[in-house]
């Protein structure tokens, strides 16, 4: 069973503590690299721990297609199986199957797909959700819901909402076989505040282990976000970890901390970084931009990784220009440091009660829509 601590909360509402499940503990605020695949992509687990990384997300839809359940539960479960010494935790795929996988057909029982590897056909209910994750075999597993794009129309996204939390409440079911795991709940909603606070109350009466905010961060203007994580996040059961899904930028996080929130997944840290973006403490920097063609500059002067220590923009630039692997690697590596060395400050803030003054100086100075100018 899961165990959270709650070490300090900030007099913002910011929370600081620890997660343990199944033997494993991870900090928070954490955030989750994404290895989606069992793999955070351009990295190796070893480098992941040197990091700092105390947990890592894989997908259960993905796992499930490729290379399948079987072979994940033979070797032990995902962390034997991607040779990784820290926690685990799988998304249900719900949100990949509704934005990847071809021809869906929805109904009160689950969703028709079929692969997007191979055309095959599956069906997944809330039930075989549970069962996959319980294979896979991560200390935390996620709820199977249906996520809804922006825009969405509002009857749609009530159906989908009360299906969500229907599907939760089948999942919480299935799950009693396996207790050993942890399971979230997902509150959903769409854009609509007042769904969102529905569903947050439908779930919170719940027995989850931990609850998260779904949905969120899928092209809806940044405002409309914080203000519906507003409407979310007091909801639910001060006494389990929040999860934010999905977000986000480093700005993002430092604002829904602020919310309570306690865990935070994405993938843009190694996205930009395999398309020649990197994060810096003051903003991010594109390197396909030719006026970083014959800067010399460390990739970020403010940063002490291994990348910054010992390789100039011009000369990452050029990897990335060349199509070298390095590149990928490199800016990565640079990224993802900079995201778990950002949860270590908020970490430390929060534990000396000083957290609005640090998110006010860190949203201060910085802006990650736009290219940092400061070089």
């Amino acid at each position: 069973m899961l165990q959270f601590t709650i070490q300090n909360t900030d007099p913002t509402g910011a929370r600081a503590g620890t997660v343990r499940a199944r033997g494993q503990a991870f900090d928070t605020p954490a955030f989750l690299p994404v290895a989606t695949q069992a793999s955070v992509k351009a990295l190796s687990q070893e480098e992941i721990s040197q990091l700092g990384a105390q947990i890592v997300l894989g997908n259960a839809y993905h796992l499930y297609l490729r290379p399948g359940v079987d072979l994940v539960r033979g070797a032990g479960g995902l962390g034997q199986f991607m040779s990784w010494a820290g926690a685990t935790l799988t998304d249900s795929g719900g949100y990949q199957i509704f934005s990847l996988a071809p021809l869906i057909e929805v109904s009160d029982d689950g969703v028709s797909f079929r692969s997007h590897i191979d055309g095959s056909e599956h069906l997944l209910t809330p039930e075989g959700a549970i069962e996959i994750q319980h294979a896979i075999g991560a200390d935390i597993i996620m709820a199977f819901d249906q996520p809804v794009g922006y825009p969405a129309d509002g009857e749609a996204v009530r159906a989908a909402t009360l299906r969500s939390d229907a599907w939760a409440a089948r999942c919480l079911s299935a799950h009693e076989k396996a207790p050993d795991q942890a399971l979230f709940g997902i509150v959903q909603g769409g854009f609509d505040p007042e769904l969102r606070r529905e569903s947050a109350h439908r779930l919170a009466a719940m027995n989850f282990d931990g609850y998260a905010v779904g949905g969120l961060s899928v092209g809806e203007p940044k405002e409309q976000t914080f203000g519906l994580l507003a409407a979310t996040a007091p909801l639910l059961p001060a006494a389990r970890p929040r999860y934010l899904m999905g977000v986000g930028k480093p700005a993002e996080i430092v604002r829904a901390v602020l919310h309570g929130i306690d865990m935070f997944d994405c993938v843009l840290p190694t996205r930009l970084g395999r398309n020649g973006t990197a994060y810096t403490w003051l903003g991010k920097i594109n390197l396909k931009n030719a006026r970083y063609e014959d800067d010399l500059q460390p990739l970020d002067p403010d940063c002490r990784c291994r990348v910054c220590i010992r390789y100039s923009r011009a000369y990452l630039r050029h990897l990335y220009k060349a199509g070298e692997i390095l590149a990928a690697r490199c800016l990565s590596y640079h990224n993802l440091n900079l995201y778990l060395r950002l949860m270590e400050r908020i970490r430390k803030a929060i534990l000396e009660n000083d957290y609005e003054e640090f998110a006010q100086e860190f949203l201060s100075a910085r802006d990650d829509n736009d290219i940092a100018h400061h070089t």
